[in-house]
C-alpha cells in the first residue's frame, strides 16, 4: 500500500495551506540550508500527522538499531510543537508509510532524519498558528501553543489542532526560511530523556523481530552449502518427508535449499537432517596457516590515491615506520538474523531489521520478478545489528519461501552457526604509516598506505549481492562493493604540511561488508597508535604532541577535557593509561578516549576503566549520546582484545560464542563519558565516533603498562 492510499484508508485526508512566516524573525532563505531528507520529501505530511485523539504521529525512514533514534526524533518533534513526549507517536521505516531515507548508516540518523522532522514540525507549527489566528480572529503574536491546544494569551479563546484541521492534514511543502524554535526556549531538546523501549527489553516483552508472531504462522530453515562456492549435487526430498513428518514444503533452486514446517523444531530438525544427507561439491579453499598480512598483500589490488598535499621527501633513512593489522571481525549480533514474510493476493509483505528497507524492496523486486508496488517492507528492530549483517539475506530467503508457499506468515531465523558462518564480515586490514619529524618534534611529512577488502556489499537496489541469488541454479555474480569505506579516517585530522594517503583494495577469501564505523576503526587504531610512537620519538607527552598538530579548537577542547578528567590518576604497577583522539569521518563528532589497562603476570590484559569526551555539536538527547559513546567504547574493547574470525582449509570455524568470544558482562570496564554541548552548532551522530580512538587508547595503555608495543589485533601481551 503506498503512502497516499494509507492516508486515505486511515481517514487522514490532506489539505494544502500557504505558509506565512512574517510574524517571526528568521534567516534569509539563502542562509538556511534545509536537510537533504526534506529536499527529497518536502511535504509536511510526509513527516507528521495530527491524529483525532490529540496525538501527533511522526514518520522516519530510519530504523531503530539501538541508537535511540525513536526517542531523539520524538524529542525534536515535541519541542517544535510544544507537546509532551507522551503525545508523540513514531513510525519507523515502513515502505507503505514513511519517507524513503535510504540506509540507516554512518551515524546519520540525527543529522538527517531528526533534522528533517525538526523542520517539518516547525513548518507545521507556523501553519497551525496561522490557521488559529484566522479562526480566533487575533494576531499570531497573541497566541500560545501547549499540548495540542492553541490559546490566546489572555486565555479567553482556544482551539485544538484537530479542531483546526477537521481530520485533514497539512500538505504544504517545507520551504526556507522556516522559523525554528529559539534554543533558549527549549524544554526537551538537550535533556537526558530515557528510552521507553528499554523497559520492554528489560522485561522481555515483544520488541525485536525475533519476538514477532502471527496467528497460524509457519516456520522455515535454510540449508547452506558447507563452504564458499560449494554447489548442491544431491538431495532426497522424499527421504526427508519420511524421516521427519510435518514438513510442509521443500524449496530447491540450484544450491538454495529451504524447508517450511509447522513449527520451528521440525524446521531445524529438517535442516540438520539435510546437512547430513545431502551431497555438495568441495567449494573454495581458504588460506589456512598463511601469514595473513603477507597473504593479503600478495593479492591483486586496485589502487586509489586518497589524499595528497605538499611534497614527500625522498630520503628513506629518516622515515619512522610501523605496520598494523586488523583481522576479520563479525557483527556478533546477539539475536541471529531473522525475517518474516507473507505472500497473498499477489502482494508480498516482508518484516525485516534491514538497515535499508527501501533498497531492500527494490532488490527483492528484481530477485522475485515483482514490481515494487507489490512489495511492502516493514522495519522491525533486530537484536543487534552494528552494520550490514545477515538482515537483507534472511529477508530474501524468507521472501523466496513465501512466494513458494502463499497464504501463510512464514518466520525464518538463522541458526547461530548460519549467522557466524555466512554473515558478511568486517574486512581484515593492513595499515602502514610512516612519518618524518623535525628537530622540534613536529611531523613534517606523512605517508600512509592501507590494504582492505570492500566495506559494503549492501544490495543497494540490486539482487546480485543477496546470498540466495548467488546460490540460484543460475547464480547471480556478486557486484563490487563500496571502496570508500575502507579509507574512512585514513587521512589524519592533524595539520601536517606534506602528506600522501594511498588505498589498495583486494578481493579477499571471506565475504565482507559494512561493520560499524567501516574502515575508521582500523585506520584510527593505526594512526593513533603511531601518534603515541611518534610522541615518544619526539620526547613529548601524548597530549602535548597531539595538541601541537591540531588547529581545530573543538578538537583541542575534547583532548584538554580528557586530560583534565584523568590528571589526578596515578596508575599502580603493571597498569597504564593510554589516550587517543579522532574526528569521525574528519567531518562529524569529535571524540577523545582514555583507557586504564592492567597487564597481569600471565600477560592477560584487563581494561579497568575507560573515559571519553565527545563533541557532537548540538545535543538532542543527552542520555542517548552518552549511551552511544559508552556502547561504542565497550564494543571496541571487545573487538580490540578478543575478536577475530578463524577458518580452516574450507570452512569458517568461528561458529559459536566459544570459537568467537565477545566481551561478557563481568569483563566490561567502568566507563565515564563527558559531553561537550554546542547548542549553536549542527547536531551530529555519535554511534561510530568512539570505536577507533578506543582501540588505540587500549593499545597505548598496554604499552604504558608493560612496555610492549602491540601493532596487531586482537591485542595479546
Amino acid at each position: 500500500m503506498n503512502r497516499r492510499n494509507f492516508l486515505k484508508n486511515t481517514g487522514c485526508l490532506a489539505i494544502g495551506f500557504s505558509l506565512n512566516t512574517s510574524f517571526i524573525d528568521v534567516p534569509s532563505p539563502m542562509l538556511q540550508e534545509l536537510p537533504a531528507s526534506i529536499k527529497r520529501h518536502p511535504n509536511i505530511d510526509a513527516w507528521l500527522q495530527v491524529l483525532a485523539n490529540g496525538h501527533v504521529r511522526i514518520f522516519t525512514g530510519k530504523l531503530e538499531l539501538g541508537q535511540g533514534i525513536g526517542t531523539a526524533i520524538s524529542q525534536v518533534a515535541a519541542e517544535e510543537l510544544d507537546l509532551s513526549m507522551d503525545l508523540v507517536e513514531i513510525v519507523l521505516a515502513d515502505t507503505a508509510r514513511t519517507p524513503d531515507e535510504g540506509y540507516t548508516v554512518g551515524s546519520g540518523s540525527i543529522e538527517q532524519s531528526a533534522m528533517a522532522v525538526r523542520f517539518a514540525a516547525a513548518a507545521a507549527r507556523q501553519k497551525l498558528l496561522e490557521l488559529a489566528a484566522q479562526q480566533l480572529g487575533v494576531p499570531v503574536e497573541q497566541l500560545t501553543m501547549n499540548n495540542g491546544t492553541i490559546s490566546t494569551r489572555n486565555g479567553n479563546s482556544s482551539i485544538t489542532f484537530n479542531q483546526l484541521l477537521k481530520g485533514k492534514q497539512i500538505t504544504d511543502k517545507v520551504q526556507a526560511p522556516v522559523a525554528l524554535k529559539a534554543r533558549e526556549d527549549y524544554k526537551l531538546v538537550g535533556k537526558a530523556i530515557h528510552r521507553s523501549d528499554i523497559n520492554r527489553m528489560a522485561r522481555g516483552e515483544q520488541h525485536y523481530i525475533q519476538d514477532l508472531r502471527f496467528p497460524g504462522m509457519v516456520y522455515a530453515s535454510i540449508v547452506r552449502p558447507p563452504a564458499y562456492e560449494a554447489r548442491l549435487q544431491q538431495l532426497d526430498e522424499n527421504a526427508l518427508q519420511k524421516s521427519i513428518p510435518g514438513i510442509l514444503k521443500t524449496v530447491v533452486n540450484g544450491s538454495f535449499v529451504g524447508v517450511i514446517a509447522q513449527d520451528e523444531y521440525r524446521a531445524i530438525k529438517a535442516q540438520r537432517w539435510l546437512q547430513q544427507h545431502s551431497k555438495w561439491t568441495a567449494g573454495a579453499k581458504l588460506p589456512v596457516g598463511a601469514n595473513m598480512i603477507s597473504y593479503l598483500k600478495s593479492l591483486p589490488t586496485q589502487n586509489e590515491k586518497v589524499a595528497e598535499k605538499g611534497s614527500i621527501a625522498k630520503d628513506d633513512t629518516a622515515w619512522i615506520k610501523a605496520q598494523y593489522y586488523k583481522p576479520y571481525h563479525m557483527h556478533g549480533s546477539i539475536g541471529p538474523s531473522c525475517a518474516l514474510a507473507l505472500y497473498e493476493n499477489n502482494q508480498l509483505h516482508v518484516w525485516s531489521h534491514s538497515q535499508g528497507i527501501f533498497p531492500l524492496r527494490e532488490s527483492l523486486a528484481k530477485l522475485l520478478k515483482l514490481s515494487e508496488e507489490q512489495i511492502q517492507v516493514t522495519g522491525v528492530p533486530g537484536s543487534g545489528c552494528y552494520g550490514h549483517n545477515g538482515a537483507d539475506d534472511v529477508a530474501a530467503d524468507v521472501a523466496l519461501l513465501a512466494m513458494a508457499y502463499p497464504g501463510k506468515h512464514i518466520k525464518l531465523q538463522w541458526t547461530r552457526s548460519d549467522e557466524h558462518g555466512w554473515e558478511p564480515y568486517g574486512s581484515a586490514m593492513i595499515m602502514e604509516p610512516s612519518a618524518l619529524l623535525d628537530s622540534a618534534g613536529n611531523i613534517t611529512s606523512w605517508q600512509y598506505d592501507m590494504w582492505s577488502d570492500t566495506h559494503s556489499i549492501r544490495p543497494g537496489g540490486d539482487a546480485n549481492n543477496l546470498l540466495a541469488a548467488q546460490h540460484y541454479a543460475t547464480p547471480l555474480k556478486e557486484k563490487a562493493g563500496f571502496s570508500g569505506g575502507g579509507y574512512r579516517n585514513a587521512d589524519p585530522y592533524y595539520t601536517i604540511p606534506n602528506q600522501r594517503v594511498d588505498a589498495h583494495f583486494f578481493k579477499g577469501p571471506l565475504r565482507t561488508s559494512a561493520l560499524r564505523s567501516l574502515g575508521a576503526y582500523a585506520n584510527i587504531f593505526a594512526i593513533e597508535s603511531f601518534m603515541d610512537e611518534l610522541a615518544e620519538k619526539a620526547g613529548k607527552d601524548p597530549f602535548t604532541f597531539r595538541l601541537m598538530h591540531l588547529q581545530d579548537e573543538r578538537a583541542k577542547a575534547v583532548i584538554l577535557k580528557l586530560q583534565d578528567m584523568i590528571s589526578t590518576i596515578k596508575p599502580p604497577a603493571n597498569t597504564g593509561i593510554g589516550i587517543a583522539f579522532s574526528r569521525y569521518k574528519n567531518s562529524a563528532s569529535y571524540c577523545a578516549v582514555a583507557a586504564q589497562v592492567n597487564v597481569q603476570s600471565n600477560d592477560a590484559i584487563q581494561i579497568q576503566k575507560m573515559w571519553a569526551v565527545i563533541d557532537s555539536g548540538e545535543v538532542i538527547n543527552l542520555d542517548g549520546l552518552i549511551n552511544q559513546t559508552e556502547g561504542g567504547m565497550i564494543q571496541s574493547a571487545s573487538w580490540t582484545l578478543m575478536e577475530q574470525v578463524k577458518f580452516d582449509v574450507q570452512h569458517v570455524t568461528s561458529r559459536d560464542w566459544v570459537s568467537y568470544p565477545i566481551m561478557r558482562f563481568n569483563q566490561v570496564p567502568e566507563v565515564e563519558v563527558m559531553v561537550l554541548d554546542h547548542p549553536n552548532e549542527k547536531a551530529m551522530g555519535a554511534g561510530e565516533a568512539a570505536q577507533g580512538p578506543a582501540s588505540a587508547a587500549i593499545a597505548n595503555a598496554v604499552y604504558k603498562a608493560c612496555g610492549k608495543r602491540i601493532r596487531n589485533l586482537p591485542l595479546q601481551a
